[in-house]
């Protein structure tokens, strides 16, 4: 099956903006890489959820995403996630944040993390089918076109090895990394280009679709028939969403 591809120097100049490291899941991170003191992040873009206080190296090929990472982010070298420049066990742990659909295929990356990690590989991604609802039934195209480039979680496991577990992490009412769940109950954030122009999805949608969802949710929105069904997520502080943590310690 040929993959969709989304090209990074086209739609990447907005991320270092709108996807900003979340402390709530930082924390979830930080946990999970144990005591690794060098880290590896690969498909790292702008930079999010690099900790900090440990020794980090970022692997990442789109020169629009490396251009706007701070002085303070980690040192970043051009490589992808598929063919890893590093010996095995070269690092103590390996990240990856809501990248490995865009890899071709995401099994090879994820056996690359595993091959130069000596510790930890924990892997930030999202189930798609635990998706509010409501994003569900308004943003089916956009759910229909991720669902195939997502990997399961079963994948996942199998192609990390070792001893593998999932974690769960609430997605915050506020939160500050705009990812597509991250407005679940901020749905009147979606009708922003600018925070659309930060989530890939939208670039595989064909022409015209983009249009008819924002404007199926804005009338919705508008007639209060979002609010009618779904305006209870507005009081919420977090929600068991789509966010997964998996975590593969070596055998």
């Amino acid at each position: 099956m040929t993959r969709a591809h989304v090209d990074y120097e086209q739609h990447g100049r907005t991320y270092a903006r709108n996807r900003r490291s979340d402390p709530r899941i930082a924390a979830r991170f930080l946990a999970a890489l144990g005591d690794a003191r060098t880290v590896l992040n690969v498909g790292a873009g702008t930079g999010s959820y690099e900790p900090e206080g440990r020794w980090v190296l970022a692997v990442e090929p789109s020169a629009t995403m490396r251009a706007p990472r701070s002085a303070n982010s980690a040192p970043v070298i051009d490589a992808s996630a598929e063919t890893l420049p590093f010996d095995d066990d070269a690092v103590d742990a390996a990240m990856a944040c809501v990248t490995i659909h865009h890899w071709d295929p995401p099994e090879r990356g994820l056996a690359e993390m595993r091959r130069v990690a000596r510790g930890p590989v924990v892997v930030f991604t999202f189930e798609l089918a635990a998706l509010p609802t409501w994003q569900q039934q308004y943003l089916a195209e956009c759910v229909e076109a991720e669902s195939p480039r997502f990997p399961s979680l079963d994948a996942i496991a199998t192609a990390l090895g070792g001893r593998t577990r999932v974690e769960r992490i609430p997605t915050p009412g506020g939160c500050i990394d705009g990812f597509f769940e991250a407005f679940w109950r901020r749905p009147e954030a979606l009708l922003d280009p600018a925070i659309r122009s930060s989530q890939s999805v939208w670039a595989l949608l064909p022409p015209g679709v983009e249009d008819r969802i924002v404007d199926r949710l804005s009338m919705a929105l508008l007639a209060g028939t979002w609010d009618a069904e779904y305006g209870h997520l507005r009081d919420q502080t977090e929600l068991d969403g789509a966010l997964r943590l998996v975590i593969s310690e070596p055998a």
